[in-house]
């Protein structure tokens, strides 16, 4: 059975970027006879706002974007991260690192696709690390020179060599903090997800779930990655550009909007959102979406 999740952060409201996201993660799954759940990814308390994880949920349920089964919330998941984790330690496949962040800057070994590439300093120097053991650490993923790549259903083939693109990466902050890269990984496998619908923003993140996928071995969701909206000056609607929370007066207007963005063809007039709904279902198909962003005002 097709399984599909939306999983926002509760950083914020949700805005017409995250709508998108949602309804075509809903579509997808709906017109595969599938599941659809939702997830919380509420895993840095000090980025969420307070009330936002409730507004999100009764804002999905204004448009009529029904989950199936429980809404889950990975705040309350960290013994499944601390058992992947802990796989991950007995295959030697990750380390300690008490670099600060001032050192990782200054020793880089260049960028990367989704920002500096990690020096090595704490995947070499057992001596510097029994140094500083008083201090708790984070944890990086090994990374090799095998190339990870993917079909994307939207986006096309996608490939990096994780060694030369990211370098090691963070799976546990310093702070306590359970890093994306993991957390989702964990979180899919758990509750069976083998459809995720997405922005592509976090298409640069997929070569690296994927390669935790394969060490814990768990099986490798499909991708699809959704074109990003984009503002009048060609940056992403987002909570840091200042994307304005949905305005639940204008329900209708703006699941039209999302529907025309997806490539749906102009809906009839209905008597409901259900009804919208329902007959975006019959009208879905993933290929119509075009890959490229989206001039959304």
């Amino acid at each position: 059975m097709y399984v599909g999740r939306f999983a926002p952060s509760p950083t914020g409201l949700l805005h017409i970027g995250s709508l998108l996201t949602a309804v075509a993660s809903y579509l997808d799954a709906r017109s595969r006879q599938g599941r659809w759940l939702v997830r919380m990814e509420d895993l840095d308390p000090p980025r969420e706002m307070p009330g936002a994880a409730a507004s999100i949920l009764s804002t999905l349920e204004a448009f009529s974007l029904y989950w199936d089964g429980e809404v889950v919330y990975q705040s309350r998941r960290h013994h499944l991260y601390a058992a992947a984790l802990d796989a991950l330690r007995a295959q030697n496949r990750v380390y300690p690192c008490f670099c600060s962040r001032k050192t990782v800057q200054a020793e880089a070994r260049g960028m990367g696709v989704d920002g500096v590439i990690y020096g090595g300093r704490c995947a070499l120097n057992d001596a510097a690390i029994s140094a500083v053991a008083h201090k708790p650490p984070a944890w990086r993923l090994r990374t090799d020179t095998a190339i990870i790549g993917f079909q994307d259903a939207v986006q096309g083939w996608q490939q990096q060599c994780l060694a030369s693109d990211t370098g090691d990466f963070i799976l546990l902050r310093a702070d306590g903090c359970w890093a994306y890269q993991l957390a989702v990984v964990v979180d899919d496998a758990a509750q069976g997800v083998n459809h995720v619908v997405r922005g592509q923003d976090l298409l640069v993140s997929t070569p690296r779930q994927i390669y935790v996928q394969q060490l814990l071995g768990l099986a490798q969701p499909e991708y699809a990655h959704l074109p990003l909206l984009t503002n009048t000056q060609g940056q992403k609607w987002s909570k840091q550009t200042r994307a304005p929370a949905l305005d639940l007066r204008r329900r209708e207007d703006l699941l039209r909007q999302v529907l025309l963005y997806l490539g749906l063809p102009l809906a009839p007039q209905v008597d409901s959102l259900a009804d919208l709904l329902e007959w975006a279902v019959l009208h879905w198909r993933l290929e119509r979406v075009r890959p490229h962003a989206i001039v959304a005002e």
